[in-house]
């Protein structure tokens, strides 16, 4: 059976106003996305000790089957969803088993249409960047359009460098793109010793009843993109002065930064490349 167990889901399913404490199984179903492969069968058994308690199941309206056990053929997305066993003597709820569909090809590989591709790096769908080395990184990711119906979760597959805590996403909408960012901090993390294993994000999309999952592993030095530095211009000399990010790590001679500057000049000269001064904690660089 090409089906995998996900209990964690259930945070996910909780969030989209599910009852957490009834759903007792939730299955995410690899289904080849083409016309002649047959659906997968999954047996199903309700939730209740009671043997001799009559049951039936329903998916949404529609009857499903009598008795504990049911077999469910999952194929395409109206397949997916709940399945709920209820009391054919009362009809409360016992339980419910949930699935959701992962679309994969003839390879296996799976298909990842909810979210959507950053153009820099190239096919990138989880992008982290750290601004120092504190172990404090952002991740994030980005859909065609904000759906309430998108679930997300992102977690750390814990390796020894030490587990990481994640913030919520928070979306920012820019015309038909909608980026959410997560603020992520890496415990126990020392900026001045080596890291020896990569920090490796996992990224969990639910959208209705479709499921997608995204990696991304890197080191913490990798990842770097320091703020823009604090820059001062004097019109008097032509002089400019600029310090270190306020966000960058100390002490700088541990982290050093290399600046270059570029000169443009508003007339139809070439581009200049001035020498940069370290002068104490400040850089300066003379425009002629």
């Amino acid at each position: 059976l090409s089906s995998l167990l996900v209990t964690f889901i259930l945070l996910i399913l909780a969030g989209a106003n599910m009852s957490f404490f009834a759903i007792s199984e939730v299955y995410v179903i690899e289904s080849e996305w083409n016309d002649e492969t047959p659906a997968k069968k999954v047996k199903l058994t309700c939730n209740t000790a009671d043997e001799a308690l009559p049951v039936y199941w329903k998916k949404g309206t529609e009857l499903k089957g009598t008795g504990k056990t049911l077999i469910a053929e999952v194929k395409e997305f109206p397949d997916a969803g709940n399945y709920t066993c209820l009391s054919a003597k009362t009809h409360e709820i016992i339980s419910y088993s949930f699935f959701l569909i992962t679309k994969v090809d003839s390879n296996g590989q799976m298909i990842r249409s909810i979210l959507k591709s950053y153009k820099e790096p190239s096919k990138t769908f989880l992008k982290c960047e750290a601004k120092n080395y504190s172990g404090i990184f952002t991740c994030s990711w980005m859909t065609e359009n904000e759906s309430p119906s998108v679930k997300f979760t992102i977690r750390s597959l814990k390796g020894s460098q030490g587990d990481v805590t994640c913030s919520s996403p928070v979306a920012r909408t820019d015309q038909s793109v909608t980026e959410y960012t997560t603020q992520c901090q890496k415990e126990n993390y020392c900026p001045f010793a080596e890291e020896h294993q990569p920090t490796e994000m996992f990224l969990e999309v639910i959208d209705e009843v479709e499921y997608e999952n995204y990696t991304s592993s890197f080191f913490i030095r990798d990842i770097i993109k320091p703020d823009p530095p604090q820059c001062q211009y004097a019109s008097t000399n032509g002089t400019v002065t600029w310090t270190y990010p306020r966000t960058w790590s100390t002490p700088k001679s541990y982290f050093p930064l290399t600046f270059r500057v570029k000169v443009e000049s508003t007339k139809k000269h070439k581009s200049k490349v001035e020498m940069q001064h370290l002068i104490g904690d400040k850089i300066k660089s003379s425009i002629a």
